[in-house]
This record gives C-alpha cells, structure tokens and sequence, in this order.
C-alpha cells in the first residue's frame, strides 16, 4: 500500500470526517478482545479457571506495546499502519466467525483473537500518533473530548448491544454459537466497512512520513534512540509520577463499582439488577460523559491545559464522593443512583481531558508516536496494579471502608498536578 506524500491543505483534513470513526474503530476490537470474548465462552460452557487465565492473557498487548511502538514511528507511515490494522482487524473478526462451529473452537478462537489483539493494539499506536500529526494543537484539544466519547461509544456497543445481539439470536435459534457467530460476521462488516470509509477520507499530512525500508542495524539504533530520548527528556521522572498516580483512585473504583451496585444491602451494596446497572451507565452514564468529555475539550482549547489541569483534578476527585455517599446511604430510588452516576460520570469526564492532553504534550519531539505509546504503556500500568487490589480491600474490610481509602487516594491525583510543569501556551486554540 504504497502511499505519495503531499501537502494537506489549510483546512482540508475534515477532522469531523475521520475523528470519531477513527476512535469508535479503536475501541471496537479492544472490547471485542477483553469484553466480548470472556461473555462468549462463558456462554459456550468454558471453566471459569481456562476462562479466567486465557483471556486475562489477551490483555498483554495492550500491556507491552511500548515495545514494538518505535517500529511504528520507524516504518512507513501513521496513515499506513491504521489502514493495514482495520483490514487486518476486518479478517480476524470474519475468521472468528468461521472458527466458533469446529470442535476445537476454544483453541482457534483463541488464536484469532491473540492476532486481534496485536492488531488493535498496534493500530492505537498509530492512529494516536496519526492524530497528532493530522491535526494542530488546537484543534487536538478541541478534539480529544469528542475522540473519547466515540471511544467510549464503541464500548457500550462493545459490551451491551452486541452482547444483547447475540443472546437474542442464539435465543431465537436455539443455538448457543449462532448468535456469537452473527456477532463476529457483523463486527467484520463494519471493519471492512471502515477501512474503506478510511482509505477514502484520512488526510495525508506532510509530517506523516512514508519511511522507506532500513537495515537492521539503522532500525536497532533508531529502536535504542526511541527509549533513550523519552527517559531523557526533561522532568520525565515526574511525568511518570503524573502518569501512574493521577488515576490512582479510578483505577480502584472502576474495578468495584459494578459489584458494589449488584451486590445486596446486606453486604453493602445496592442491590439492583444487571439491567438497572446496565441501563444507569448505558444512558445517564453516557451523558455525563460525553457532556464532561466535550466541555474539558472546548475550554482547554479556551484556555489551555495549565490553567485548567488543577481545576480538572478536582473534578476527577470530588466526584468520587458520590460513591462514598452511595455506600453510606444506600439509596432505593433509583434517582438517586442515576444522579450520582451522572456526577461521576461528568466529573471523570471532564478530569480525564487533562489526563490525555499531557501524554500528548510529554509525547512531542521527534518519536512523538512511539513516546505517546510508552506514556500510554504506563497508564495502563498505572490502571493495572492499583486495580488488582481493589477486590482485596473490599473483601477485607468494606465498601464503605473502600471508597473512603478511594478518596484518600485522591490526594495523589491532586498532589502530582502540582509538580508538573505544562506551558501557558499549550492546548490552546490557534489563531487563523
């Protein structure tokens, strides 16, 4: 897929046109690999234990991508690298729908999605560091809120309307695989869909260089220069600070809030339905998220992420109070669920953009991709461990118990925004 390099136009790279399909695309298979695949074999009769260690496996990708990332900055173009990903994507999802109805599903389905994962994960690789060279820094800020709303879209598609999909088809067919088959058949669709929507749409900007082929040796050095730059870089060991501690209390909330919802008042939960939860995030959840989300891009493209990023650790932080006051009041109206999910929702939102214009902003500089992609390595990192104990803490103690050290927590995220050094100028919208 041989691409010619010219110069984008003023104006002519329609972020309106690829923006929000590029980021539903982006969160389609990561939902398909983490989400949808562990409801599917539960639903085909897979042990809890064979269920539990082969897709806690798929997540790796995701975990070590930082380390093929530079390739990615090396070898051909951003553009090339998110159009092969979606039509590798488009195969997988197809050949899992051709694998579910041999006898050795589980083993040739697990291999797909292993290739799924790679590809996903490299396909965010590049369409992060495509974002940030099709686009001027104003218009990232303006964007990074409507980016991840359709991230955020695609995974309430990912986990609630497929899943209902393919339980109403297996359903209506009686036949546990059929449903999932029509799934993966749809999903491939859409991808190839996408790819062509795509091809036909993605600027070519200047800077997106299409990198002929080197030696081994010339892509080693250029290898070994990616992660030796980015740890030089200046202020980089508070970065890293910032980067693993800022979601320190997400990281634990998100891991219980479903449990904590689904569990009975006898042991301090809510005790409402998998409906009710699913439709409290579905709908109310989703407003609060893309209304935070918007309005944290459209003022930090006012103002600029300094003047707004301690303001945004607030809110990130405030909003965990919701939870504290759930567990100690347990509400039975379910207005009063759904305003607290909607609090929450906006204030992490909103705080979330704060999160993603300073990976962009430490991610600048020559290996702007692959440095993106090693922050993001770090935030997953940062999301993983505190998360793994959450359960832990809970079983321990309580959810009343839990959600207090969740605020305590809080103090982190709101310490690190005073150490980081951002200037005035960035994220703010340009002048034409």
């Amino acid at each position: 897929m041989k691409e010619t390099k010219h110069k984008e136009t003023p104006g002519g790279n329609r972020p309106w046109w690829w923006v929000p399909t590029l980021y539903f695309a982006e969160g389609l298979p990561y939902m398909a690999v983490m989400t949808i695949s562990a409801v599917m074999y539960k639903c085909l009769g897979i042990d809890n234990t064979r269920l539990a260690f082969y897709t806690g496996w798929l997540y790796l990708p995701w975990v070590i991508k930082p380390l093929w990332s530079p390739y990615v900055d090396i070898l051909r173009s951003k553009r090339w690298w998110v159009l092969t990903m979606q039509w590798t994507i488009a195969i997988a999802m197809a050949a899992l729908a051709f694998t579910l109805p041999a006898t050795g599903f589980f083993q040739a389905s697990l291999a797909v999605f292993w290739l799924m994962a790679f590809a996903s994960a490299t396909h965010d690789i590049a369409a992060d560091g495509y974002y940030m060279l099709a686009l001027n820094q104003g218009q990232q800020s303006f964007f990074v809120g409507i980016r991840s709303l359709f991230y955020r879209c695609s995974m309430i598609v990912g986990q609630g309307v497929l899943v209902v999909l393919a339980a109403r088809v297996s359903e209506a067919w009686a036949q546990p695989k059929a449903g999932w088959i029509c799934v993966f058949l749809i999903l491939g669709v859409f991808f190839a869909l996408t790819a062509a929507w795509h091809t036909a749409v993605l600027p070519r900007p200047a800077t997106d260089v299409n990198h002929q082929p080197r030696t081994a040796d010339e892509t080693m050095r250029e290898f070994a220069a990616t992660f030796v730059d980015f740890f030089r870089k200046p202020g980089v060991g508070v970065a890293l600070l910032f980067m693993l501690l800022y979601r320190l209390p997400e990281a634990q909330l998100v891991k219980m809030i479903t449990p904590f919802m689904l569990d009975p008042i006898e042991k301090g939960g809510l005790g409402l339905t998998a409906e009710e939860v699913g439709w409290a995030y579905g709908t109310v959840g989703v407003i609060g998220l893309m209304l935070g989300g918007i309005l944290g891009g459209i003022l930090a493209s006012c103002n600029g992420l300094k003047y707004w990023l301690k303001p945004m650790a607030w809110s990130m932080s405030l909003t965990c109070l919701t939870f504290l006051w759930l567990a100690y009041a347990q509400p039975q109206q379910m207005w009063e669920v759904l305003a607290c999910v909607f609090v929450e929702q906006f204030g992490y939102g909103f705080g979330f953009t704060a999160y993603m214009l300073y990976l962009i902003y430490f991610s600048t500089g020559r290996f702007k991709t692959a440095h993106y992609s090693i922050c993001t390595g770090f935030m997953a990192l940062g999301m993983m461990i505190p998360g793994m104990a959450a359960g832990w803490i809970v079983d321990t103690f309580s959810y009343r118990s839990f959600f207090v050290w969740t605020m305590i927590c809080c103090v982190a995220t709101i310490g690190v925004c005073y150490l980081v050094k951002v200037p005035a100028s960035f994220g703010k919208k340009e002048n034409a």
